[in-house]
């Protein structure tokens, strides 16, 4: 009970009992005793800071930011070759899943340690060789599966993968024979791909970085406006159809049409020294283009891009071009 209403009570008793009668002083004196006690109470009030308003979460206004592109999946018709094919390009296979009997059912080829090139085989069920799916890795990989839940959209629920990370996956827009399947990833400690780090990062490799997937869609338009509009990409001011990953990671995909690409892969990979790349296909006796053509970079300054193409045993496109 608080010193106010203690005080208050007890001479409020005092005043209206008729036991006796108080005398005009000790009226008087009980009266300012009241007084005092009220003006005491208003003081420690006044003294007393207000509790702070309680801070309510608000929830992000923009997709939270992706490290990276963290790997492409394609189906092939002979693993080992589509690995050899790569070994020569300076990559390493760094781990595989098998069936029972041994045979491999996925490879994971490792460009650098934050990106890899997922291999299936063909099957009866899966004839169609060519790109599969493009996997993002999120730094908060909960925050991103419920910022878009936020936004309408319904992705799968965050799991553990086979590897050791976590996972979820959302339906994209048309590609050429059936929907997007887009994935999202966050390297966990301990995983298959963490354990990974700092390994088969050789001084052969023909890149160091996988910075463009091209995505063949039915209708580009409409996946253009996906990506912006629920996904939070931004248009490049160099070409609207070339999208940047939210975050700081400067990695894109490219929208175009289903013809000529189709179902296959195309891929952009970087290096800083394009000469050096050619050097290691000439070594390796794997053939491959070079060509030069004009682009426009981000702040409207036009230059020239020296491009190395060369295709896989599936006929998937890998282009080189030197980092600027």
């Amino acid at each position: 009970m608080s010193h106010k209403l203690t005080s208050h009570n007890l001479t409020s008793r005092n005043l209206m009992s008729p036991a006796k009668l108080a005398s005009p002083r000790t009226t008087f004196r009980r009266v300012a005793l009241f007084a005092l006690a009220a003006s005491l109470s208003t003081f420690v009030s006044a003294q007393t800071p207000a509790p702070a308003p309680a801070t309510i979460a608000t929830a992000p206004t923009q997709t939270p930011p992706f490290n990276g592109i963290a790997h492409i999946a394609i189906r092939v018709k002979d693993i080992a070759a589509s690995v050899a094919f790569y070994n020569k390009l300076g990559y390493q296979q760094a781990f595989a899943n098998t069936s029972a009997d041994g045979t491999v059912t996925q490879s994971f080829v490792k460009l650098d340690d934050r990106q890899y090139i997922e291999l299936y085989p063909v099957s009866p069920r899966d004839a169609q060789v060519g790109f599969l799916h493009l996997c993002f890795e999120g730094a908060d990989l909960v925050g991103i599966h419920d910022f878009y839940v936020a936004e309408g959209l319904t992705p799968i629920s965050v799991r553990t993968a086979g590897a050791g990370n976590l996972l979820f996956t959302l339906k994209g827009p048309q590609q050429p024979t059936f929907a997007q399947n887009i994935e999202y990833t966050q390297y966990m400690p301990g995983s298959k791909h963490t354990l990974e780090f700092g390994k088969l990062n050789g001084p052969d490799r023909v890149a160091d970085k996988m910075t463009v997937v091209v995505l063949a869609m039915q209708d580009p338009a409409a996946a253009k406006a996906f990506y912006l509009d629920k996904l939070g990409f931004t248009a490049s001011k160099s070409d609207p159809m070339l999208l940047n990953l939210p975050g700081t990671s400067a990695e894109q995909v490219d929208i175009v049409p289903v013809d000529p690409l189709g179902p296959k892969s195309s891929i952009i990979l970087t290096t800083p020294d394009l000469n050096k790349s050619a050097a290691q296909l000439t070594r390796q006796q794997v053939e491959f283009k070079r060509a030069s053509a004009s682009a426009t970079d981000s702040s409207g300054k036009t230059h020239t891009i020296d491009m190395i193409s060369v295709t896989d045993p599936d006929g998937n496109i890998i282009r080189i071009q030197a980092a600027h």
